[in-house]
């Protein structure tokens, strides 16, 4: 049996457009032949719109595919993965482990370290706590993962309980106006000396100054703190970027 790390973008989302532009198609060609020509062209209309919609959420869903051609998802778990250096005996946290990839790739990047994966299990994705055992047991790993159920808003952890701190594109998806506090709030159980890599879309929107917010870190003692762009070439195209709506994607590394 193989790991399944399931898809970024919900099937249910694609099910459901694919679904919505079936419905606009077949109701629009029944009023058209009942002669009802308003309705039928509202009803077109919204056809054309939820087969681009359609067409876009293939598009991602192909494009997050663990087992795809293009298989972005898989380079990017690869890519965070590789900052994550975890001490002999040491443990990582991974805050929105989804289906446990990330927390996975570090533990057998790490052999001599344990791995500690945290998430809410919403509706939205096919995740669950059970999938990421059974992934961490496929992968041969088991012994040196554990799953949790928690909050990244309020980690139930002490204050420096883990060697490293990572993270893949969930603090964007956690409706906050302050998503600052959120990075402060995992940083909070890093060890001193310790070390981040937060991957996300650090846009000033989602984030607000993260220039600012690097140099607040410097004054709380951090020993280093860097925002490396990963989308315009390092983990993606800029082009495939923008069209993904990961545009703002980068990595937030460094030592506390």
């Amino acid at each position: 049996m193989k790991p399944d790390y399931k898809n970024w973008l919900p099937k249910p989302m694609l099910v459901g457009a694919v679904a919505a532009c079936a419905a606009c198609l077949i109701l629009a060609i029944v009023f058209a032949l009942l002669g009802l020509t308003i309705p039928a062209i509202v009803l077109g209309a919204a056809f054309l719109g939820t087969l681009v919609y359609s067409a876009i959420c293939a598009m991602w869903y192909t494009a997050f595919s663990y087992d795809g051609k293009r298989q972005l998802s898989r380079q990017i778990i690869s890519g965070v993965s590789d900052y994550v250096k975890l001490p002999d005996g040491g443990t990582g946290l991974d805050i929105g482990c989804g289906s446990g990839a990330l927390a996975i790739a570090c533990a057998k990047k790490n052999p001599n370290g344990k791995m500690v994966g945290i998430d809410s299990w919403g509706k939205k994705y096919d995740f669950s706590k059970a999938l990421c055992d059974r992934n961490a047991k496929l992968e041969g790993i088991g012994e040196r993962t554990e799953f949790l159920r928690g909050d990244a808003c309020s980690l139930p952890f002490a204050d420096e309980s883990f060697d490293c701190v990572t993270s893949n594109y969930c603090y964007h998806n956690i409706p906050s106006d302050d998503r600052q506090a959120i990075l402060l709030e995992t940083l909070r159980v890093l060890k001193k000396g310790g070390t981040f890599a937060i991957h996300d879309i650090f846009s000033r929107n989602k984030y607000g100054d993260m220039d600012a917010f690097m140099k607040k870190l410097k004054e709380m003692g951090f020993a280093s703190a860097e925002l490396i762009d990963t989308a315009n070439g390092k983990f993606m195209t800029g082009t495939e970027a923008k069209r993904l709506l990961l545009a703002n994607s980068a990595l937030l590394i460094g030592t506390k």
